[in-house]
């Protein structure tokens, strides 16, 4: 077998594939949601993303399945569906989870299978891997969408289940590596990081990187609340309101301040 054909049967575990997205990338794009996830993050709105085992949920009295393993042919069969769109859009695929990067060889195939057919490429993910397993990728990456969430170690620590030190380290790197076009994506949850000064010292970090496109951030929501009861799980921040318009705005004009990168709510 031809390392081509080897990478077009690579197979991987997903959860979603969303097609007519505008959001996770430029234009239109379809979203492949991988499961697997290092965090445990207390606002996760994809909680059924966070197991690599195929999982049961209960929807309206019925039982569900979330997890399904696939080929990177049969993924690659839905998305040439919208080729049109992509092109007239400047869209193409996402990956997302979960983590991408806890499924690197299927990952890495289709991405590579993506962009060797000429649809444009993103990845959405918190870079927190092995720097070698993200190089293997970088070739195939149109845009690479670092979730950011803290720059304060103990704090990401606490409220994510993991260091945010590897993920630092690798936001430089890629930022040197001149190879994807770089954003920065903040998820603002009160509690955790929706200070002035939280959020400006992401920006500043940004800052930094010197070839950072753009920076969002995205409010807290409650969207994915309902995911854990399906699930038999007790939703960890019930009590934790999203930030109003007001605090959004000020902590908008924060990162502005604290940066020349273009900053936008939501994205």
């Amino acid at each position: 077998m031809d390392r081509s054909m080897k990478e077009y049967n690579s197979t991987g575990r997903i959860f979603d594939i969303q097609r007519f997205s505008l959001h996770d990338g430029d234009g239109i794009r379809t979203i492949v949601f991988l499961k697997g996830c290092l965090f445990r993050c207390r606002w996760c709105c994809n909680p059924e993303s966070q197991e690599y085992a195929i999982q049961k949920m209960t929807v309206d009295g019925k039982e569900k399945t979330v997890g399904q393993d696939v080929t990177v042919a049969e993924v690659m069969a839905i998305v040439e569906k919208d080729r049109s769109y992509y092109r007239r859009s400047g869209g193409g695929i996402t990956l997302s989870g979960g983590e991408s990067l806890c499924q690197p060889d299927f990952a890495a195939a289709l991405l590579k299978t993506a962009c060797e057919s000429g649809i444009h490429t993103a990845i959405e993910s918190t870079a927190c891997a092995e720097y070698h397993l993200i190089a293997k990728m970088l070739p195939y990456i149109g845009q690479f969408m670092l979730d950011l969430k803290h720059i304060d170690t103990n704090k990401h620590l606490e409220h994510t289940g993991k260091s945010n030190e590897l993920i630092l380290e690798n936001a430089k790197k890629i930022a040197l590596s001149g190879r994807a076009e770089l954003s920065i994506r903040i998820p603002v949850i009160p509690g955790f990081n929706a200070t002035v000064d939280e959020i400006a010292a992401i920006a500043r970090f940004a800052d930094k990187l010197n070839v950072v496109k753009r920076l969002y951030l995205l409010p807290y929501h409650r969207l994915g609340q309902d995911k854990y009861e399906q699930l038999g799980r007790e939703y960890p921040i019930a009590d934790i309101l999203p930030p109003d318009e007001e605090l959004t705005q000020k902590l908008l004009h924060a990162a502005r301040d604290a940066t020349t990168i273009p900053c936008q709510i939501g994205g």
